[in-house]
């Protein structure tokens, strides 16, 4: 029966019209329907629920051949080739001080762990504390402490060590976005489950979490921990969107049931991996599109019952006599328009 036939393709074409004209983009049916049958809801911290425009706050130096400005020069100089946000802003926060930056040469960088590069003549690395220490060097315990003061007020923080000696530390600040509190309470009163999983250590992931009432934190993960992470939830049982905008997220929003990238600022790679993509990077239009999603699969199983309905009816009067080849085909063609109209309704109902 036709009726049957057109309920989820007119469904779907309907509501993902309607999250176009809302900046959502919605790449396939399928992803829309996954979307609709998600209990956990997966997020990055930078980029996703702050606004990624990272900003230099402190300049520390532990060594006294190095003030802040040729720190801030050296760790620059070796980040200039990096792709990562934090690197980025190294990098633009030293040329606002028209500061002189130096070639990096053998540039070599480990996704969620660091850079290491050479810079005049000079052995550098730059990321993690556990970066630094898998590569030998000493993290003294006033650096500890230092890192220990950055995190708890919420500051990413990237170490820099010369020639084999933690040499400094650049703090970095970001905006927790307006609306990700609210977001998060409207995801928890519909009944669905957030989680953070994000690379940066667990008191700055936690800082973070509280703000915006997120219960579940996984910190300092690896890009192949966060994939772990979100197969261990599909073990669990649990259908899981990830929403993320950098390189690092890109195979677990490929993992994930349903993938979201923030699409304005997000990388070209995180929105290439992902089945739906952010347009505005408004974090609100997460709560939005769980409801539409819902609401899609609801009236596409409402359809199918309706078409089902009918056409039993209709076979029931057939055999009773009750029903001409001319009415057969009227009701029939009726079943088809109640669902065309059904799944219409979805184009301009508010989800808002």
């Amino acid at each position: 029966p036709c009726a049957l036939v057109l309920a989820t393709p007119t469904a779907i074409m309907a509501a993902i019209g309607q999250a176009t004209k809302h900046g959502v983009v919605i790449k396939s049916g399928e992803a829309l329907e996954k979307m609709g049958k998600v209990d956990t809801i997966a997020f990055d911290k930078t980029g996703t629920l702050t606004f990624g425009e990272l900003e230099v706050s402190d300049t520390i130096s532990f060594s006294k051949e190095l003030d802040e400005n040729e720190l801030l020069a050296l760790v620059a100089s070796a980040e200039s080739r990096s792709e990562h946000p934090l690197g980025k802003a190294i990098v633009a926060h030293a040329k606002e001080k028209n500061l002189v930056l130096k070639d990096a040469e053998r540039f070599r960088m480990e996704a969620g762990k660091g850079i290491y590069a050479d810079v005049s003549h000079r052995n550098l690395f730059c990321g993690s504390e556990k970066y630094l220490k898998e590569n030998g060097i000493d993290i003294p315990q006033q650096v500890s402490d230092t890192l220990d003061t950055l995190r708890n007020q919420g500051k990413a923080s990237i170490l820099a060590a010369a020639d084999g000696l933690c040499v400094g530390v650049v703090g970095l600040s970001d905006v927790l976005r307006s609306t990700a509190n609210e977001m998060v309470a409207e995801l928890d009163e519909m009944g669905t489950q957030t989680v953070l999983l994000t690379g940066d250590n667990r008191r700055t992931a936690d800082y973070f979490a509280k703000q915006v009432g997120i219960t579940s934190v996984r910190a300092e993960l690896l890009p192949e921990e966060k994939v772990q992470n979100i197969v261990q939830l599909q073990q669990d049982g649990e259908s899981v969107c990830m929403i993320g905008d950098g390189v690092n997220d890109a195979p677990a929003l490929k993992t994930a049931s349903v993938g979201v990238a923030m699409g304005a600022m997000g990388s070209d790679i995180a929105v290439e991996a992902a089945e739906i993509a952010l347009m505005s990077d408004d974090i609100s239009k997460i709560p939005y599109l769980k409801r539409l999603s819902n609401a899609t699969v609801r009236t596409i199983k409402f359809s199918i019952s309706l078409s089902l309905f009918i056409n039993f009816v209709a076979i029931l009067m057939s055999f009773r006599g009750w029903l001409t080849p001319t009415t057969g085909a009227l009701v029939h063609n009726a079943g088809s328009i109640f669902v065309v109209l059904i799944a219409a309704l979805l184009y301009d109902r508010k989800f808002d």
